[in-house]
């Protein structure tokens, strides 16, 4: 419940909103449909995943399938609390994290929960994106396919909104009154 469906969005990804469809529950992990594929010679996509509310990520977890037209991802990056990026600042910025994710052959009746670490990093978090950098296809003409991504973790039920604040550089005494019969401090010196 802590993912804001609606303002889930992927670059690059062949189908429209193809991106939140493959954000499934736990026990829908390993339906093939709905799925999310890049386009043919491009393998690399970007999911990004805003909160209702900060929450402290633990694992995440990605499955594919293999199949002659299209190859699983090779390797993730993930980038917490930016709204602001795209392939060109993802691929030369320091990630929070990099993982290589195993081809799907090698767990092929289930998915992998990839812990994250430190866990400093992915705490307090409001969005997380999620960079498909790769895929297993060594000539890298082949669509990334992905079928599920799952994240464990809990909510801190504690929700970041912007602070609306006037400040003043210098007081000015006639806004601040005093009511009758007490000292302000102006009286003390």
């Amino acid at each position: 419940p802590q993912l804001d469906f609606p303002r889930v969005a992927c670059l690059n990804e062949e189908v429209r909103d193809s991106g939140r469809l493959v954000l499934k529950i736990h026990e829908e992990r390993l339906t093939v449909d709905p799925s999310l594929r890049s386009p043919e010679d491009d393998p690399e996509l970007l999911l990004h995943i805003p909160f209702t509310e900060s929450v402290i990520i633990q694992s995440v977890s990605v499955r594919s399938v293999t199949s002659e037209e299209t190859s699983p991802p090779r390797t993730i990056k993930l980038f917490t609390n930016r709204e602001d990026l795209d392939f060109e600042t993802v691929r030369e910025m320091q990630a929070e994290a990099t993982i290589e994710l195993v081809p799907p052959h090698h767990f092929a009746e289930g998915s992998i929960d990839y812990p994250l670490r430190p866990a400093g990093r992915f705490q307090n978090v409001s969005s997380l994106t999620i960079f498909f950098q790769d895929n297993y296809d060594e000539d890298g003409e082949l669509p990334t396919e992905i079928t599920f991504v799952g994240l464990k973790g809990k909510g801190t039920k504690m929700v970041r909104k912007a602070v609306q604040t006037v400040y003043e550089s210098r007081g000015v005494p006639k806004d601040h009154k005093v009511p009758d019969g007490e000292m302000g401090a102006r009286n003390l010196i």
